[in-house]
């Protein structure tokens, strides 16, 4: 057994978020527990305790608990926790879940813990590698005022930084960090394949890509996207808006669409005139997008011109 204090957190669900997450508490001097329903190999210096029951042999000796689990599985295990009557009032309890909020763990309203959620904005795939990659990276945490006090000391111990969000704006919010991280992969793809289609093997393909993307993650290091972007939407370089157009298969051309006309939002954003932009948006075949302009004059920036790409 292992001495209670507020370094003792449990950790119940043994995947690749729960490994990442317990190696980066064990390395911020936490004494961390690990708790799943089959018996795995986890990296040292963690060991974990396994079965099927409601109860971690060690919930009695930690006071935070984080449910490191699928999203789907969040309300049953806070369930089954609540029916083996094992969390206390002195217990915080959080789930990892972006788009979930503390409801997700009602089950457990009636131990009168705090309930909360703790969720860091970065990708979680190498476990060994999350104690490094979560330094640095912001993390969003919600629930009752103990627990969101409790996050945001984690956060800060693994060098984090913390802000607080509203239970209602979890879902808004994470799925901005979807088209920030899992949608950025898929256009990668998109322009893959499109390479591809052009004659270039997969790999080719995306050796040729690598620099452009890194270049554009370069200049999105030291502006905000509506100073970073460039192109033909930006350009209004309607010829060549109309030539990608008509090179594209349907769904393809759906997507550039859809997304070249999000880029006009920020070129109008950046001062293009209402003229231009009807132009540009009838070479996009859609409509005009509603736009708040920002006061005063404003200019596109980057080490990049708006004739790149």
């Amino acid at each position: 057994m292992i001495q209670q204090s507020s370094r003792a957190i449990g950790l119940i669900g043994p995947g690749r978020a729960g490994v990442g997450l317990a190696l980066a508490l064990a390395q911020a001097g936490y004494s961390v527990c690990l708790h799943g329903r089959n018996k795995k190999s986890v990296p040292a210096p963690l060991t974990l305790t396994f079965g099927a029951g409601g109860k971690p042999p060690w919930i009695d000796d930690v006071d935070v608990v984080i449910l490191t689990v699928r999203d789907d599985a969040i309300t049953p295990l806070a369930t089954s926790l609540a029916e083996a009557r094992v969390v206390r009032e002195r217990h915080v309890v959080l789930h990892l879940s972006g788009v979930q909020g503390q409801e997700a763990l009602g089950p457990l309203v009636v131990s009168r813990a705090a309930l909360g959620s703790f969720h860091p904005l970065q990708t979680i795939v190498e476990p060994e590698l999350t104690p490094a990659r979560l330094r640095g990276a912001w993390a969003a945490v919600e629930g009752m005022s103990r627990a969101v006090e409790a996050g945001e000391r984690i956060a800060k111990d693994l060098g984090m930084h913390p802000f607080r969000i509203a239970t209602k704006s979890k879902a808004i919010y994470h799925a901005g960090a979807v088209f920030a991280s899992n949608y950025l992969v898929v256009v990668e793809a998109v322009a893959q394949r499109l390479l591809r289609h052009a004659g270039l093997s997969d790999a080719d393909a995306w050796a040729a890509l690598r620099p452009l993307v890194e270049g554009t993650f370069e200049n999105l290091s030291r502006h905000e996207p509506r100073k970073a972007l460039t192109g033909p939407v930006v350009r209004s370089d309607t010829a060549t808006i109309v030539r990608h157009l008509q090179s594209l298969a349907l769904d393809d051309a759906k997507l550039y669409r859809a997304l070249g006309r999000a880029a006009l939002e920020l070129a109008q954003k950046q001062g293009m005139d209402e003229a231009t932009a009807a132009k540009v948006a009838d070479a996009l075949a859609t409509d005009l997008p509603p736009v708040i302009r920002t006061s005063g004059k404003t200019e596109i920036h980057g080490s990049r011109s708006p004739d790149s790409p």
